[in-house]
């Protein structure tokens, strides 16, 4: 813990003492919205809508060899057909050598309460796999909460409805998706990172049983918003093994998560549990080490360094989560990694030179349950920008 405070008192004092710029407006980039929405909820009257966001990093872990990397660039494309009808796609660059299509979806606007989608979608679970552009979040890599227990960036095909309901201060989000392979390749499920191998991204993707999902925001308390969302279905199996016992597993998750923002702080949480039917039989299958119980949570708490009457903003923040992708394993025939246990300190400084564009540094101290008190450090420099 003491090395969290003496790294947070540098960064906070390095960075602090370089600003001296004064702006004029307080407006930060779109705190409650997404890419998605930015398109959808745009102003322009018909026709192609461009954008994008990206993100480089620099990782250093004590110890070892640092990591500099092109993590994610994405471009953002949008078309008006009229003012109903919209699409909406997200073509994603990782590492410089992979190439992904995040989300390809069309929007049919029935009335303001009532959508319709159908395509590519994000499922809405947590925060991040749905806010995940690098200027909404501190830290220079996404809370791994999100990337092993969501995980994100969590994306398949279906279709569903959502809408507001403005009376009642309420967002609502159902779907029907395809849902997580149950073998992708020679990659099962299971391990350090849980589901994530099951992520079938629409690509050529395989469905023999639907998936629900669906979420519910409230937003009535000013600076407030509270998700609660739901994932229920099976994975999905291959027509030749998908009468086999084992070829499949039932997955039920639930998810709370909270953002506030109140002048200078702001604060955000969330809370994710994955129930796992039938992994015994999965495990002895597929030799696998899936546990019956996946479950993560963080809380985090910010500070804005420089006045509201400047359009920059410097937070300081600290994030502490603790997830464990075998959180239960006595119904999965399998034994506990203790390695899976793990708790993670994460503190730094996000600094937004422009609306749209960050410039983030923090320092992280890696926990498990297996090493004790032996933890591991890194520090983090990032740069982030959405346009």
């Amino acid at each position: 813990m003491k090395r969290v405070i003496t790294i947070s008192a540098i960064f906070i004092s390095a960075f602090a003492f370089a600003q001296t710029v004064s702006q004029d407006t307080t407006s930060t980039k779109n705190q409650q919205q997404n890419a998605a929405q930015n398109i959808i909820n745009g102003t322009v009257s018909n026709g192609i809508t461009v954008g994008g966001y990206a993100q480089i990093d620099y990782n250093q872990p004590e110890g070892a060899n640092g990591k500099m990397d092109v993590h994610r660039m994405v471009m953002l494309l949008g078309y008006k057909f009229n003012d109903k009808v919209q699409f909406v796609t997200e073509i994603e660059y990782e590492h410089v050598k992979e190439v992904y299509i995040e989300q390809a979806f069309l929007n049919y606007s029935l009335n303001d309460n009532l959508n319709i989608r159908g395509g590519l979608m994000l499922v809405p679970m947590g925060i991040v796999n749905e806010y995940h552009e690098p200027t909404t979040y501190n830290g220079v890599e996404r809370p791994n909460v999100d990337k092993s227990i969501v995980p994100s960036t969590w994306r398949e095909i279906g279709v569903g409805v959502t809408g507001r309901f403005n009376n009642a201060n309420l967002r609502y989000q159902a779907y029907i998706f395809n849902g997580f392979t149950s073998l992708n390749g020679s990659k099962t499920l299971g391990g350090s990172n849980g589901l994530r191998n099951g992520r079938q991204k629409g690509a050529e993707s395989t469905i023999n049983t639907p998936n629900l999902s669906a979420k519910v925001d409230y937003y009535g308390i000013q600076g407030l918003r509270l998700g609660l969302s739901g994932y229920f279905g099976r994975t999905q199996a291959e027509d030749d093994v998908d009468m086999i016992d084992g070829a499949d597993v039932g997955i039920s998750m639930f998810g709370l998560d909270a953002r506030y923002i109140n002048k200078r702080f702001s604060a955000r949480g969330q809370y994710i549990h994955a129930l796992i039917s039938d992994a015994t039989a999965y495990n002895n299958l597929n030799s696998a080490n899936l546990g019956s119980e996946l479950k993560g949570w963080y809380a985090e708490a910010a500070y804005n360094l420089l006045p509201l009457t400047n359009e920059q903003k410097l937070d300081a923040f600290v994030r502490y989560e603790q997830y464990d992708t075998h959180a239960a394993t006595q119904d999965a025939g399998i034994a506990r990694n203790l390695s899976y246990n793990r708790n993670e300190w994460t503190t730094g400084l996000s600094y937004h030179v422009a609306n749209g564009a960050v410039v983030k540094a923090d320092y992280q101290i890696l926990d498990n349950a297996a090493i004790g008190n032996k933890s591991m450090g890194q520090l983090n420099f990032g740069i982030g920008v959405w346009f």
